[in-house]
């Protein structure tokens, strides 16, 4: 690498670019993102002295090249396999990896804190964040950029600028960004934001084009002696293969072949919306920069001025919602569970503190796989659950998320329903707010309440098996965390009683059932995910392996009927 001509790093490049490409059909992962990042990768590892120097990828989604290139190619037919390696930059796996990232926005903020780190220490190394231009319209990037000068640190900020993030970037930022690329001059007027933050600003660079980009970075690391450097750099999303490039978003994330075909609660949002909205005239959708992963596209297209995608902003996204709400609107806020975390203020303070009537669609909730980490979205039941004037749904099947959905529409205050990527269809007319639905019952001594629907598919799965060694116990859909049903659960005669649910035990159902039967004499057994951040892999196996088990409630039930 450090030797080669550019014709030898150019082969590198095609070579690396192949590998991404037959991996990621493979295992899935990013791809267009990956693939629009090779050169400019490849030209930092030329310049750069890894791991010595520090480099921060801002989300990660752009960082297979840099594993590739750290020793990593080995274990590349791993990727996001249980076991393997993961999927974003993570400290634990290699000693390239400084900051373990995933979601948007904090890589200048990671950047700055290790070179202050650097600094205090007399240490002599650069520390790089590289930033994608859907990132930049986080508010956390400027939070870090105001403090730029009182830091008084000295880092080198690359923006990737590709017009996209999951979908095309929209907003402020990215008009201004645009503008610099078509004049690509020095004397741009709108430079000067940057210049004002204490950034030496040098651009527009092609970073497809290593005898660019070379001489760019080369520059940009002689700048850097001088203080902080943001580095412009134009590349295309799902560049070296037509069908990405021409389709970035739909190339963002990939998914490996299973062979298995489900609904998507995404499309069921977008058509049950839809048809609401047209009922509706009040009705409005919010999203922060996923508009067709969230199945909002149909949405966008036919009410094009109730349609809102803010970019990676979710806490603004939560704000306009209420704001929104509070002027007489009804707003639904489609957002995933890992990234919803983000808006905890705002839907304290904003939404249910003034008890508005917006609804948030949390995709993706429960363990979701191959992302790892940073996008398990298993905590949303219990950040939730406390926060007053919120109703919580948690939908058995797509058909009861239809329901939800149609009842939310009358609904006048905050509502939460959370649901996974995908499930079966169902059918289910209507839904009273607060209830539970008895799915099978019995005469043992034994209930189990499961919420969502990959609890109530593991409730019936250990039931079928039972059955045949005459035990049974009923299984009640535990649809709504908040308001509970007291009401049937002052009822319930069974002594044992368990609960399962697609959430960290602590703070959710679980929890709220024990409250309620507290001293009363029963015996009470959670089952939900066990307190440690998930690992990347297969979404059922990862659930078996990590609190949701077949087999351990299997030998739970066996245990109370040995007992009773």
């Amino acid at each position: 690498m450090k030797s080669a001509g550019i014709n030898q790093l150019n082969r590198y490049c095609e070579d690396i670019r192949t590998e991404i490409f037959s991996t990621v059909s493979e295992c899935g992962g990013h791809l267009s993102s990956n693939l629009g990042a090779v050169e400019l990768t490849v030209a930092l590892h030329r310049v750069f002295d890894f791991p010595r120097d520090k480099i921060v990828f801002d989300v990660g989604h752009q960082c297979y090249t840099h594993k590739l290139l750290s020793g990593r190619a080995n274990r590349f037919h791993t990727l996001r396999k249980e076991g393997g390696i993961s999927g974003f930059p993570k400290r634990s796996e290699s000693e390239y990896d400084c900051y373990d990232t995933g979601h948007a926005g904090t890589a200048v903020s990671a950047a700055l804190g290790l070179a202050k780190a650097r600094d205090l220490s007399g240490e002599n190394h650069a520390v790089i964040a590289l930033v994608g231009d859907g990132s930049f319209n986080n508010g956390l990037i400027y939070e870090a950029l105001n403090s730029l000068r009182i830091l008084n640190s000295h880092i080198l900020i690359i923006l990737n600028d590709n017009g996209m993030s999951i979908s095309p970037t929209v907003g402020g930022t990215h008009d201004i960004l645009s503008e610099i690329k078509r004049e690509n001059s020095f004397q741009a007027d709108d430079i000067a934001v940057f210049e004002r933050y204490g950034l030496q600003y040098s651009g527009v660079y092609d970073g497809n084009n290593l005898e660019i980009i070379l001489p760019a970075l080369e520059n940009a690391k002689a700048l850097l002696e001088k203080g902080s450097v943001l580095l412009h750099v134009s590349t295309q999303k799902g560049h070296g293969y037509s069908f990405c490039e021409n389709a970035p978003d739909r190339t963002h994330g990939v998914s490996p072949e299973t062979g298995v075909e489900k609904k998507e609660y995404s499309s069921a949002l977008g058509e049950e919306l839809l048809r609401l909205a047209e009922k509706h005239n009040k009705i409005v959708a919010v999203t922060a920069a996923m508009t067709d992963s969230l199945g909002l596209r149909d949405f966008f297209n036919k009410f094009p001025d109730r349609s809102f995608d803010l970019g990676i902003c979710e806490e603004h996204a939560s704000v306009l919602c209420a704001s929104m709400a509070a002027g007489g609107l009804k707003p639904y806020y489609a957002v995933y569970s890992t990234f919803l975390q983000r808006s905890f203020d705002e839907i304290i303070h904003d939404i249910c503190g003034q008890n508005l009537p917006v609804t948030l669609c949390i995709d993706r909730a429960g363990v979701t796989g191959a992302d790892g980490e940073t996008h398990q979205g298993v905590f949303d039941l219990s950040y939730l659950s406390f926060i007053p004037n919120l109703t919580i749904a948690i939908p058995k099947d797509i058909g009861e998320f239809r329901a939800m959905l149609r009842m939310s529409a009358e609904f006048d205050s905050p509502l939460a329903i959370r649901y996974p990527r995908a499930g079966n269809e169902g059918s289910v007319e209507s839904i009273e707010i607060g209830t539970f639905d008895v799915l099978h019952s019995t005469s043992s001594d034994i209930i189990i309440f499961a919420a969502g629907e990959r609890c109530i598919s593991l409730a019936a799965k250990v039931r079928k098996k039972l059955s045949a060694c005459g035990m049974d116990f009923t299984v009640v859909n535990a649809r709504f965390l908040k308001p509970l049903d007291e009401r049937y659960l002052s009822t319930v005669r069974e002594m044992f009683v368990v609960t399962l649910e697609d959430n960290v035990v602590c703070g959710g159902l679980g929890d709220a059932i024990n409250r309620f039967y507290l001293n009363s004499g029963k015996t009470i057994k959670n089952f939900g995910i066990k307190d440690c951040f998930i690992p990347h892999g297969e979404a059922n196996t990862l659930s078996e392996e990590y609190g949701l088990s077949a087999v351990a409630l299997e030998a739970y039930i066996r245990k109370c009927y040995a007992r009773g």
